[in-house]
């Protein structure tokens, strides 16, 4: 089995990370912070606003099972791509709405998509499409954060 990676930062990395984890197809979903300047960030760094990383989920996924379109659209459902650095309570850029590629596919994919989606919402999507960097894992206590707590979704 051939396997692709994908990631999505689209407010709190817990019920994202849900979300992905379920759907056939996903191999394996790891919480994290990408996009940002400092080496190692901490939790407690990326909550500061000072780094610049977003909090996303690393998927892994057999596209013969589940394609990357079907990811895009369901990152597209499950949060509001036309909110700046902000998802529900949760304000700062590290709850920002980012899709990060890792090909010049993944890339033209995620663009056709949010073109795809403006007629859907009745503000402009301010996701960021950003080709992916360096992820780092968050600590395992944010791992599979919801599943070990017996929950399907944040409270909001």
């Amino acid at each position: 089995m051939t396997t692709e990676k994908a990631a999505f930062g689209a407010g709190c990395f817990w019920g994202v990370e849900e979300t992905f984890r379920k759907l056939k197809g996903v191999t394996s979903t790891t919480v994290g912070y990408a996009g940002g300047t400092k080496e190692h960030p901490t939790y407690e760094d990326v909550c500061s606003d000072e780094t610049g990383h977003a909090e996303v989920v690393q998927v892994e996924f057999d596209p013969s099972q589940v394609s990357y379109r079907e990811l895009l659209d369901v990152f597209w459902s499950n949060h509001n791509p036309t909110t700046l650095n902000r998802q529900g309570p949760d304000v700062g850029r590290q709850y920002r709405s980012v899709i990060f590629y890792h090909s010049p596919e993944q890339k033209a994919t995620a663009d056709k998509s949010k073109i795809d989606m403006g007629d859907r919402f009745h503000r402009p999507i301010v996701t960021q499409i950003e080709p992916a960097r360096k992820f780092w894992r968050a600590e395992e206590y944010h791992q599979r954060y919801l599943e070990k707590r017996g929950q399907s979704h944040c409270a909001i």
